[in-house]
């Protein structure tokens, strides 16, 4: 039987349920509705643990009543077998819940797609990948907005930049998509191939965690704005104004370019929620390097230039390279239906942070 998960880390957490309850229970809380949405938040992650904890409770009561029937019963001796189960089921997702969390996980998200090597058939394939992410997000009802786009004539996409929101308190955007960076690499017969060969090309995909001006606050002084004449595919000018910006972080040396929209505002707005979700990023690896607690998932910690997962036409097949996971779905994956394949993602990651929690 898997033992029971540490009663003072459970006990912190159960008050602090009940005082996150009270405090929503204040009206003059939700006249702040960043604070308001941060402890909404909190209590939709916090639920959980007090309801297995509630379940289990019960459960040891009543195992502990049939225990003691059962000496002199045998239909009481057997419930109590069932309820030791049931217990040992409960201590088990109890101890999953109280695994340390990424703290990233409530997080909405800023994604890049970037076409690889294959030219066309790349940027064509960095397409696919967009419509993949934002037909997902439709099905789990997220919001999509696209910050930035540097598309092809064939339609591909050289560069593309897509903010990812929960339409709800409760944002599980990070904890499903941090899973997804990485070189993603592609077998077809290209549109643009005559002989009807397979070639395989590949993109790259950037998840990171959308910062909060709590989360990451900039100096103005430590930027450099230049603007420029916004470009369309093929190299032209989409319009007649320097609308375009780059925005270069001069202590780090992180370079955002934006010119999706024709409004230099708008590019520098959409430049700075970029920069600010870079930086963040950049901050806890560093922090992780140096030991912090802040964990980065177990499946993401290699090099994020190894490719991830192949997607074979030919076969209808998708692999995910670091779990082992397999489907022959592909046309439901790029349809949006990327469940199986992300929940075998956060079992692998679960069950290495099981095993490093036994040891």
């Amino acid at each position: 039987m898997t033992s029971p998960p540490p009663p003072a880390t459970l006990a912190a957490l159960l008050e602090e349920y009940a005082d996150v309850e009270t405090r929503l229970s204040d009206p003059a809380v939700h006249s702040d509705a960043r604070v308001a949405r941060n402890l909404g938040r909190r209590f939709a992650e916090l639920a959980p643990v007090r309801a297995v904890a509630t379940e289990l409770s019960t459960a040891q009561d009543d195992l502990a009543a049939a225990r003691e029937l059962g000496a002199d019963d045998a239909a009481f001796a057997a419930e109590a077998l069932q309820l030791e189960q049931t217990v040992a089921d409960l201590q088990d997702r109890l101890r999953e819940l109280l695994l340390p969390k990424d703290p990233n996980d409530a997080k909405d998200v800023i994604l890049e797609v970037k076409a690889g090597e294959g030219g066309d058939e790349s940027a064509l394939f960095a397409g696919d990948l967009l419509r993949m992410y934002l037909r997902y997000a439709e099905r789990m009802g997220w919001s999509a907005e696209i910050l930035d786009d540097e598309s092809t004539d064939l339609g591909g996409h050289k560069s593309v930049t897509v903010a990812l929101r929960s339409r709800t308190p409760t944002s599980t955007v990070w904890a499903r998509l941090k899973y997804e960076g990485g070189v993603h690499r592609v077998q077809r017969v290209p549109v643009t191939e005559s002989q009807g060969r397979i070639h395989t090309s590949a993109a790259g995909v950037v998840v990171l965690p959308e910062a909060e001006d709590v989360d990451v606050q900039i100096d103005a002084n430590d930027l450099r704005i230049d603007v420029f004449r916004s470009s369309g595919p093929g190299g032209q000018s989409v319009n007649t104004t320097d609308s375009a910006v780059r925005i270069t972080h001069i202590p780090t040396g992180v370079v955002v370019s934006m010119q999706n929209e024709k409004s230099q505002l708008q590019n520098r707005e959409a430049g700075l929620r970029v920069l600010r979700a870079r930086l963040l990023a950049l901050a806890q690896e560093e922090a992780d390097k140096a030991g912090s607690a802040a964990r980065r998932s177990q499946v993401r910690s290699m090099d994020r230039s190894e490719r991830v997962r192949t997607y074979n036409f030919a076969e209808n097949r998708i692999s995910d390279h670091r779990v082992g996971f397999k489907a022959y779905n592909l046309d439901q994956v790029l349809d949006g239906s990327l469940d199986d394949v992300i929940d075998a993602l956060i079992r692998a990651d679960t069950e290495a942070l099981l095993a490093g929690t036994s040891t």
